[in-house]
């Protein structure tokens, strides 16, 4: 009798690994840069959004959970211009404070292509489906808890580095209910759509304006998350 094969699982590294790469994978091809991230990952009991410019996802569907990152001003000025630098657009038209609406305009998009992608291989790869809200960059100048524990059965949270090309830092976090997905037979994944042929179909060669500030609404949400 022949010795039966292991089944492939896919936990929660694996799930952090893939989105680490969808990180990757997107800002280097928006940015004509180097991005890369640690090869060691923190287990963190709760996840934050920290100064100087945080974001954060929902994602809820065939497992729920919450990713957050955080970027230090200079690296999301840095990402900031090498994508409108990288989209043909000259420095002197660039803003210059993080502060700035266009800033987190840009990397509110560009974190929208991460987690679209992350989406996208987890219903290639695992052959179920998540939905995501737009994402939320909040200017920040004070450490935020953000607490969805309630919303997990058996909430389990990592953190990990990340460093640009001028090696400046920045932290993703991700919160996820524990759940092991487990290959009960062979299936074909269909290879992944280019980044870059995505981007230029979500992208304009100019940024849009800047949208008002929806602050009733950013406070409505966070309110809902218990902040």
């Amino acid at each position: 009798m022949s010795k039966q094969e292991p089944a492939v699982i896919f936990g929660t590294e694996d799930l952090l690994l893939s989105l680490c790469n969808s990180v990757t994978r997107v800002l280097n091809v928006a940015t004509h840069s180097t991005i890369h991230f640690s090869g060691m990952v923190q287990r963190i009991s709760k996840t934050c959004l920290k100064p100087d410019i945080g974001c954060f996802v929902l994602f809820d569907g065939g497992f729920s959970g919450l990713v957050i990152i955080n970027f230090t001003a200079q690296a999301a000025m840095e990402l900031y211009e090498s994508y409108l630098l990288n989209m043909g657009m000259s420095r002197e038209d660039l803003v210059t404070s993080f502060t700035s609406d266009e800033v987190s305009n840009v990397m509110g998009e560009l974190m929208n292509q991460v987690v679209g992608d992350f989406t996208g291989k987890v219903h290639r790869e695992l052959q179920t489906q998540i939905t995501q809200n737009q994402p939320k960059m909040l200017v920040l100048n004070k450490q935020v808890i953000m607490s969805v524990d309630a919303n997990l059965d058996k909430p389990e949270a990592r953190r990990v580095t990340f460093y640009t090309a001028k090696n400046n830092i920045f932290y993703l976090e991700l919160a996820v209910d524990r759940t092991e997905f487990i290959k009960i037979r062979d299936f074909d994944v269909p290879d992944a759509p280019d980044p870059a042929a995505l981007m230029d179909q979500s992208f304009d060669s100019t940024p849009a304006a800047p949208a008002p500030a929806a602050n009733s609404d950013t406070d409505d949400l966070l309110k809902s998350l218990g902040m």
